[in-house]
């Protein structure tokens, strides 16, 4: 398909849902990305000292891992912006959307990881009381979200653009 090919069909608009559903992919990731940053300062979000240097290797290592994977989502979530955006166009459509599918789909895998790593048997054992596992869990809460927003946003891409694929 060339570009001259595009401009026949033209593109219809992303619906306001899809839109809100795109800022509210990229608003979930920050509350857990928020957690990790403040763990990896040093702040107490409920890990003693101690856990903190056998077990996330923090002030070491773990970092760069924490603050890397906390990055690393946000930059996922930010993803179904581009997919209801109408001023940059970067790729074909055709292409857009085999991306989308996939990073629909992988971005429901980290969200589901992380909801897995943050509600596990260990990570509950080493938290110190019952206020900072509350904590840990509105901060992980949101990711419950990201899978549905993020397969309506796809789906709703991949719907408006059926006649250029």
């Amino acid at each position: 398909m060339t570009p001259s090919d595009l401009s026949l069909h033209p593109v219809v608009p992303a619906p306001r849902w899809a839109r809100r559903a795109a800022h509210a992919v990229a608003l979930c990731a920050v509350p857990s990305g928020l957690w990790r940053i403040a763990m990896a300062c040093g702040v107490p979000v409920g890990y003693s000292d101690q856990v903190l240097r056998d077990v996330f290797h923090i002030p070491r290592w773990g970092i760069a891992y924490v603050v890397g994977l906390s990055v690393l989502a946000e930059l996922a979530a930010l993803f179904p912006l581009l997919l209801v955006s109408d001023r940059w166009r970067p790729l074909n459509p055709r292409v857009l959307a085999a991306l989308a599918t996939t990073g629909s789909g992988a971005l429901v895998l980290v969200a589901l990881w992380q909801l897995v790593v943050a509600f596990t048997v260990e990570s509950r054992t080493n938290m110190s009381s019952g206020p900072a596992q509350v904590v840990a869990s509105l901060a992980f809460a949101p990711l419950f979200a990201i899978p549905a927003l993020m397969t309506a946003v796809t789906w709703s891409y991949v719907r408006r653009h059926r006649a250029l694929l």
